[in-house]
């Protein structure tokens, strides 16, 4: 029971996150599932909520998605993040993940320091950013955090940001959900009262995080961006490194 109610309110702050920023679901929910189930599963189980909240969030954004960024780099990066992920077992490793750590690291802070100003992304680096970002993403296991990151690259008001990383995120879930009931459908459905309970805090972290998101400032919106995209890369850079192995299980009744 303690376990559940650490989920539910990890999982409602992780929705109110991804609701200012754009991300933020998996990277605080999949740390936190893998230290009780392991590293693949969580990631699998996670996709649940991160499914139903994402789909959420687009729906109550879908009018400021902006279409040619969408069409630039959403769908390339989604491509490049299916990739990744079904490479992900077999190319990813902690040094790659401490790599794009730093990388993230560097994003947050070019945008605080105004260096990123210089650097946008047209037509052909977007197509190429939005690809070598979502590859990544996948391959390490964040594709949010790159995908945010990467966004910042473009010249777009703090709705149509949410809403256009919202939209790339519906596809990747679309595309990789399936995926995971067919392969890890049974293990899933061992910890389903866990799912749940992240679920229901995910959609209602992401129905208040909606509602803070009109409060920010245009003008704070992506120094907030920054700051968390430099914090997840400081995370992945010194701590991902001692994450547990992707095969460890613990017996699902243990966090029942």
């Amino acid at each position: 029971m303690i376990f559940q109610i650490v989920v539910f309110v990890a999982a409602a702050l992780a929705g109110a996150i991804a609701s200012i920023t754009g991300f933020g679901i998996g990277s605080v929910l999949t740390p936190l599932l893998a230290a009780s189930v392991g590293t693949r599963l969580a990631v699998a189980a996670i996709s649940v909520p991160h499914f139903f909240a994402t789909v959420l969030r687009f729906w109550r954004l879908r009018t400021h998605v902006d279409k040619a960024v969408l069409l630039r780099f959403g769908i390339p990066s989604a491509a490049g993040g299916l990739t990744g992920a079904l490479l992900h077992n077999v190319a990813a490793n902690r040094a790659l993940g401490v790599v794009f750590g730093l990388l993230l690291v560097f994003v947050g802070i070019s945008e605080l320091t105004g260096l990123s100003r210089r650097m946008r992304f047209g037509n052909v680096l977007g197509l190429i950013a939005g690809a070598v970002s979502g590859f990544f993403g996948g391959l390490v296991g964040n594709q949010g955090g790159i995908r945010s990151a990467a966004l910042l690259g473009f010249d777009m008001d703090k709705n149509a940001f949410v809403a256009t990383a919202t939209a790339v995120g519906v596809i990747v879930d679309a595309a990789r959900m399936p995926a995971y009931f067919v392969t890890q459908g049974r293990q899933m459905s061992a910890i389903w009262i866990i799912i749940a309970v992240a679920t229901l805090g995910a959609v209602i972290g992401t129905i208040f995080g909606q509602r803070l998101l009109r409060l920010v400032p245009d003008r704070l919106f992506r120094r907030i961006v920054a700051v968390l995209v430099l914090a997840l890369g400081i995370y992945m850079a010194f701590f991902a490194q001692h994450s547990p192995p992707t095969g460890q299980m613990v017996v699902a009744s243990r966090i029942a």
